[in-house]
Order: C-alpha cells, then structure tokens, then sequence
C-alpha cells in the first residue's frame, strides 16, 4: 500500500469514496434532470413555433449550465487545491441541490414572457458553476484517499459510475412522478416536481460535513510545504497558478487532456445523454417503457464504467481507451442507427440496443478520471483534473444542440448524430494515441511529490509525458 501521511487515527477512505461518488451521481442527476422533462419546458418555457427548434433552445439551456463548468472548475479547483477538498466539495454540494430546485419554480413564459427563460438560465449558469466544482472535489478525493490498486476501479466508478447512478436517480424520478402526474398533469406540475428533488443531492453535504476526512495526500503535501517553511528550506514550494496549465511542461499537457475529455464527454453526450430525447421525440416510445429503458440503460452505465476502470488498473489505461475507443467508432453509430429504425412497439429491441449503447459509451471514459489525476502533481491536481475534464465535457456537451440545429425535422436526427459519433471518436482515439501511459504515477507523486520537487517532473519518477 503506499505511504499517506501519518495521524492519530487510521484513516479510513470509505466515507470519501462513498461521497465521491454519491456527490457526482448526485450533481449529474441535477444536472440531467431536464434532459428528462425537455418536452414541457421547451413547452413552457421556451415555446417555438417548430418542435425542434423548441428542443434546440431546451439543449441550449442544458448547455449553458454545461459552458459554465470550467469557470466554477477553475475557481472552486483553485479553493481546493489551496484550502481542502472536504470543505469545497460541501459548499459545491449544497449550491447544486438549491439552484436546481429554483428552477421548479420558474414561472411559465405564459405568465411572465421573455423574462421566464432569461430566469431559467440564469438559474442554469449558476449551477453549472457549481457543477464545476463538484469535479473539482468528487474527481481528485476519491482516487486520492484508496490505495494504488483500488484507483482505476475508483475512476470508472466515480466518473462513469456516478453519471450511471445519477441518470438511474432521474429514470426513477420519471417514473415516480409520471405516476403521480399522468399525461397533461405531468406538462403543468410534474416538471417542477422533478427539479424539486435536486434538494436531495443538497443533503449529501451533510454527511461530507460530518463523516468525510480529508484526503491524505493533499494533507501530506501541505504538512510537507509548512515544514519546509520552518526548516528555512533553500528551495520552498512554489504556489502553482491556474495559468501554470497553460505555459511550460503543463501547456501541451492540458491541451491533450481537453481535448481527450472532449472526445470522451462527446461519446456521452451523444448517446446516453441524447437517448432521452432519442427515445421520446424521434422513436415515440411510450412514457412508462421509455422510463424504464433509460433506468435499465443506466444501470448498465455503472456496470461498464467501473469495469472498464478496473481494466484499466490491470492492463493500463491508454491501452484499455484505445481498444474501448476502436469498438466504438463502428458500433456507436450502427446502434444509434438501428434504434432509430425499430418501431416504438418494439420495446425489447429498444431496450438491448440502448443497453449496448450504454454500455459501451460509457467504457470509453471510465479510464479518464484517473488519467487526468495522474498527468498533474498534487498542488494543482484539483484545478487540472477539473478544468480539462469540464472544458473537454462541455465541448463535448455542445453537440447534441448541433445535432438538433442541423437537423430541419426530428427524422433527420439519427442520421447527424452517427456522423458526430464517427469524428467524436476518432478524435479521442487519436489523442489516445499520443499520449503516455500513466498508471501509477499518482502513487509514484505521493511518495515524491516533496516541497523541493513538487514541480520538478524528472524527480518525480513518473512516466514520460507528452
């Protein structure tokens, strides 16, 4: 096991692993709740005369929570990389959960006009900063608290598990409440009901509060730093600026690692995260199966992530997402195709074909968590992890919008987006490429990664990187 710091009690890294990924699961089942309810706000709150226009402007507003990540990853980062992961990740908890309850109680467009959408994104804006920092704290506590032999496992559970519980979350939500608002009831209440139970994710920062430790290697970095100081030491730690990711050894380290998040963010965003819409508006599949097809699909999420991120652990992760990466280039496409063509009756076929979908899709970013903490030291681990990862998901995240713009009615959807799925997936597949294997490098930083060394790579004894 590698050596964390030392303290009078053992500690124990189940409470934050649980938080981490609860505290995802969570925050993308706030953040997808209106990938679920895009038929009546659009109707509501964004009429159009054209239906899929009307969804374009429902994406849009899914986007703009999206853009705003990376500036809540970059400031919420910088506070935990310098005051503690704990503390950040109950503040970013708490800030979700109410801004997605708000939203429920935006008035309709009917009874304020133009100011009910400006409102509603508003709204959208402030939790996508949020949601940005969750990243920031669920992404590096977690892998930073287990053992070296647990991290891969932990990175497919926290990122791909997570966002396969949280949609399991919303599938369950749609259901509940379809039930108790049926048909029209469900277009007028329903779809503030489903924004109401953002506030559950709000209590999971009560248990943070009270039950999480703080991760051991970003306490022994700053334990390391204070003894430096007293020591006088020749040469101090340095504080690593969020402008050190773009400049120096660190510039083409993140521009890879964008651009990485953005191929695997766009095979997410273009399957499971458009499947609700694919399923509703272009297949027409009735609202209970269709609840229960994305429940099912969701499960299967969790299962492919944390497995796929446990084949990375054994056989290393460039090697598990270029494998993952040249399956999906062929079978994304075929499978979002043959979805489109089966009738809406044939909830059997539907359901096989989209847990494929899932499945696969999903593995592609299992790895990447991971990855992304091993490409940076611990002083800047929480800012870089979550920038490139928020910057490359929201790039990713813009394309179902794309998707909807160019395509004049919802038939031509299936069709835009396996030629978005194609160039997706061979962009990752070829950052893949050029970048280093990184296992293990997290491990060999918590041994190294000392005041006299923190930014110097050679003396880290991690794999060579781009």
């Amino acid at each position: 096991m590698p050596h964390v710091a030392t303290s009078p009690k053992a500690h124990s890294p189940f409470p934050a692993a649980f938080a981490s990924v609860m505290g995802w699961s969570f925050d993308l089942f706030d953040l997808f709740l209106l990938l679920y309810v895009a038929g009546p706000v659009g109707r509501q709150i964004f009429p159009a005369q054209s239906e899929t226009f009307s969804l374009a402007l429902v994406f849009a507003s899914f986007a703009v929570s999206i853009i705003m990540r990376p500036g809540g990853a970059a400031v919420f980062g910088e506070l935990a990389d310098r005051i503690g992961r704990k503390k950040i990740m109950v503040t970013v908890l708490a800030g979700v959960g109410l801004s997605t309850a708000a939203m429920g109680l935006v008035p309709t467009y009917a009874a304020i006009g133009a100011a009910a959408p400006i409102i509603f994104l508003i709204l959208r804006v402030i939790q996508g900063l949020f949601v940005g920092g969750v990243t920031a704290t669920t992404h590096t506590l977690g892998t930073e608290s287990v053992p070296e032999r647990w991290r891969g496992l932990m990175s497919g559970l926290i990122g791909g598990g997570g966002a396969g519980i949280g949609a399991a979350m919303a599938s369950v939500t749609f259901i509940v409440v379809g039930q108790f608002y049926p048909g029209a009831a469900f277009d007028e209440w329903g779809w503030r009901v489903m924004f109401f139970t953002g506030l559950m994710g709000a209590l999971l920062s009560l248990f943070v509060l009270t039950k999480v430790e703080e991760s051991p290697m970003w306490l022994e970095a700053q334990e390391a730093a204070k003894a430096a100081r007293a020591s006088g030491a020749a040469a101090p730690v340095q504080k690593m600026r969020i402008k050190d990711l773009l400049t120096g050894k660190y510039r083409t380290i993140t521009l890879l690692n964008i651009a990485l998040a953005a191929g695997a963010g766009a095979q997410y965003y273009l399957t499971s995260g458009f499947l609700p819409t694919l399923l509703g508006p272009v297949v027409a599949v009735p609202t209970v199966e269709r609840g229960w097809i994305l429940l099912v699909a969701s499960l299967v999420v969790a299962i492919s992530a944390t497995a796929t991120g446990e084949l990375s652990q054994r056989f290393g992760r460039r090697k598990t997402m270029l494998i993952i990466g040249g399956i999906n280039v062929i079978a994304l496409p075929l499978f979002t195709l043959a979805i489109a063509g089966t009738k809406p009756s044939e909830t059997g076929t539907i359901l096989m074909l989209s847990c494929l979908l899932a499945f696969f899709a999903n593995a592609a970013y299992a790895p990447l968590m991971v990855f992304l903490n091993e490409r940076y030291p611990t002083a800047i681990r929480s800012r870089g992890t979550a920038i490139t990862w928020n910057t490359g998901f929201m790039l990713g995240g813009l394309l179902p919008t794309f998707v909807n713009l160019l395509s004049p009615t919802v038939g031509d959807v299936p069709g835009k987006l396996a030629i978005f799925l194609v160039a997706s997936t061979v962009v990752f597949i070829g950052v893949v490429l050029i970048s280093p294997e990184t296992r293990g490098a997290l491990a060999d930083s918590e041994q190294a990664d000392s005041p006299a060394v923190v930014h110097d790579e050679a003396s880290q004894n991690m794999p060579p990187r781009s």
